[in-house]
């Protein structure tokens, strides 16, 4: 049972990093906040706004050979890792550091010391392949899985319960396995074929350079395993239903559903052998997994243990292992050309062994105080949008509206940063062992989760790191969260007009609170508890609305044989839809109190802000990356992220005098209004 952090129903934006913030008096792009040298006026509005917005960019712009694609969310992001590699080399050469700056430090120099790696080659595997080597048995294969830094069959961790969010409760799913998801190893085309063609050349090669044994025939064995595993795995839409994914059971229960595991000694060995109940999120995977264990020889499960400890670790190992990786997943899988220069993996690798320990020294320089009294001052002024749109619309009933009202008044806010941060001291950091330093952070990690385990849910706790440019809802809590880096141009710009942070950081901020309303976020309460709080009447016709959302974005084809899933994408297109009228409602307030905006650039500002707001979403992908992010991920590629909202708001059409006949026109009684 692999063992890792759960964050089964946080709902976030995208996981990018930002730089140093613009220069005072002066916005970051253009004159207002938009750089206009991205648009193609040869493209009409209401035919394809993202085009319309960001189409010359989308000609000219070439993606980085290290990238699998383009747009601010990667240029904020390269930013950023310059702002953490001042930070990581210069502890990296401090003698006066304190014990964090020496762990990161170190952390940080033991990753760069590529001479040092290379000399040591395999060796640092040894101990890990000689526990998998000497495992005889089926149950000294249970005392693998639940390792840190082991796969297994099963996935194991903890997070709050659903249904009593002020406990922990421990979590079983399906198994993370070698591809991204279940299509990759069942589809029968052409690019699923020629990615699993590369995934067996892939395994063949890792265990030549790392010294395993069983050449094609294990490789064959290993892919066998792994596809076997994913025929009982659930799809991913599937996976985002919080109802089908909540199942409590006793232990007793839990042995009944997947015997062939030897739970009880599995548990006590990880720590866990007073959990009297176990949430089995995907149950019929779990139960195949146990099948599967009985039906499989223990030679094939040590195989297989074996590639993924070496393959999983390829970063931190000789350059060929890291090359050979970084050609499957990132070449093959999405395209990218080039394997990033190595501080920049370094800081990738600090960032996620101690990355709370990195943001409390980046906060220091790059989260001025005034951006969280502005970013107050937005949030308020969204809440209040919100308020307004829940009171006035007319499909809920008056029950449901005051439980809906309730819970917007108990939204807890959190900007910048944590109030306290992650204690490191215990994590052991050894210069010159970059192998080790990475499995001790596995188990740190594990240990932290631990030792919360059996106390009361810790709700200043964050689930990002303050230099992430992202932004996440965590219906558990309540909580919509924004990372210090966020709170910069495109996003958040304190010189741009006032339309340009609307419809960017205010439809930010809208989407987030939208997801405590969205098809699964509203399941939950004003505590965090799943609980429903919905008369019949007024969840179907949120049903009704929500289905017709999904029938838009299952029409929506970024490749002729590839469809958004509509169904997956549900929650995150609701928060962008949902987002931008509130953001937009906020931002006739502000007018209403500010007086009416001026036209910049020949531009209204009703024009700006929905630029601003497809700008945000100026994105271009890989094509197998864009693949990638279709079939596995919740958020819809950006293009659609801006098409698919539009074409739904009233005040678009407006704005750039859309009419029938348009491609993105949709008459007023099929437009979907939610929130």
């Amino acid at each position: 049972m692999r063992f890792k952090m759960l964050a089964l129903a946080s709902a976030s934006l995208l996981a990018v990093a930002l730089p140093a913030s613009a220069q005072p008096g002066k916005p970051m792009y253009g004159d207002w906040g938009y750089n206009a040298s991205a648009m193609d006026k040869s493209i009409k509005p209401g035919d394809d706004f993202w085009a319309y917005v960001n189409g010359t960019w989308d000609k000219t712009h070439q993606i980085a050979a290290d990238r699998s694609s383009a747009g601010p969310f990667v240029t904020l992001s390269d930013g950023a890792e310059k702002d953490v590699r001042q930070i990581v080399e210069q502890l990296a050469n401090d003698p006066n550091r304190d014990h964090l700056g020496q762990q990161i430090g170190d952390y940080y120099a033991s990753f760069m010391d590529e001479a040092g790696i290379e000399a040591a080659g395999t060796a640092p595997l040894t101990p890990y392949l000689a526990e998998i080597n000497a495992a005889k048995t089926r149950n000294q294969l249970d005392a693998l899985f639940v390792k840190p830094g082991f796969a297994s069959p099963v996935d194991v961790g903890i997070a709050p319960n659903f249904k009593n969010p002020d406990v922990y409760a421990l979590f079983a799913g399906q198994a993370t396995l070698g591809m991204p998801s279940r299509e990759y190893y069942l589809e029968d085309n052409a690019k699923m074929k020629a990615h699993r063609a590369a995934y067996r050349d892939y395994i063949i090669k890792v265990e030549q350079l790392a010294g395993l044994p069983g050449g094609e025939a294990a490789a064959d064995r290993i892919i066998a395993l792994e596809t076997e595993l994913s025929k009982a795995q659930w799809a991913a839409a599937d996976r985002r239903d919080i109802d089908k994914i909540y199942n409590p059971m006793t232990r007793a229960q839990l042995v009944k559903l997947a015997p062939q595991f030897d739970w009880n000694a599995s548990l006590a060995k990880a720590g866990l052998g007073a959990a009297k109940t176990v949430i089995v999120t995907e149950p019929s995977a779990v139960a195949g997994a146990g099948k599967l264990l009985a039906a499989t020889p223990v030679s094939t499960w040590k195989e297989w243990l074996a590639f993924r400890f070496v393959s999983d670790h390829a970063n931190v190992l000789p350059k060929a292992l890291a090359d050979a990786r970084f050609d499957f997943y990132s070449k093959e899988l999405s395209g990218v050309q080039q394997q990033r220069e190595r501080w920049k993996r370094g800081v990738a690798a600090v960032n996620s062994a101690l990355g709370e320990g990195v943001g409390q020294i980046y906060v220091k320089t790059h989260f001025p105080p005034e951006a969280e009294a502005q970013m107050k001052e937005l949030i308020g002024n969204l809440e209040g949008a919100y308020r307004e749109r829940i009171s006035s619309n007319q499909w809920m009933d008056e029950a449901t509206r005051k439980a809906a009202l309730d819970k917007l008044a108990a939204f807890e806010p959190r900007i910048g940063h944590p109030v306290k941060y992650i204690d490191y001291s215990s994590m052991k950091v050894a210069k010159g062992d970059a192998l080790g330093n990475a499995v001790r952070s596995e188990e740190f990690q594990w240990n932290l989760q631990l030792r919360r385990f059996p106390k009361p849910v810790d709700r200043t706790l964050w689930g990002m790191f303050p230099q992430t440019i992202n932004a996440y809802y965590n219906p558990l809590a309540n909580q919509i969260t924004f990372p210090a880096a966020i709170l910069q141009p495109p996003f958040f710009d304190p010189n741009a007009d006032a339309a340009a942070n609307y419809g960017a950081i205010g439809a930010v901020i809208g989407h987030e609170m939208g997801h405590g309303f969205d098809n699964e976020g509203r399941k939950f309460d004003p505590k965090g508890k799943l609980r429903d709080w919905w008369t019949a009447d007024a969840a179907k016709a949120f049903t009704t609305k929500t289905d017709a959302l999904v029938a838009q974005y299952n029409g929506f084809f970024p490749w002729p044989d590839l469809h958004v899933n509509g169904k997956l994408t549900l929650g995150e297109n609701i928060g962008d839809l949902s987002g931008v009228e509130a953001a937009y409602a906020a931002y006739k307030k502000y007018e209403a109190k500010h007086g009416q905006a001026p036209v910049i650039d020949g531009l209204t500002g009703d024009q700006r802000f929905f630029i601003a707001f497809a700008q945000a979403w100026q994105e271009k992908q890989r094509e197998d990356a864009e693949r990638q992010q279709v079939i596995t991920n919740e958020h819809s590629p950006g293009k659609y992220r801006v098409n698919g909202v539009v074409r739904n708001v009233d005040a678009w059409y407006k704005a750039f005098n859309v009419q029938p006949g348009d491609k993105l026109y949709l008459p007023p009684e099929q437009r979907v209004h939610i929130w």
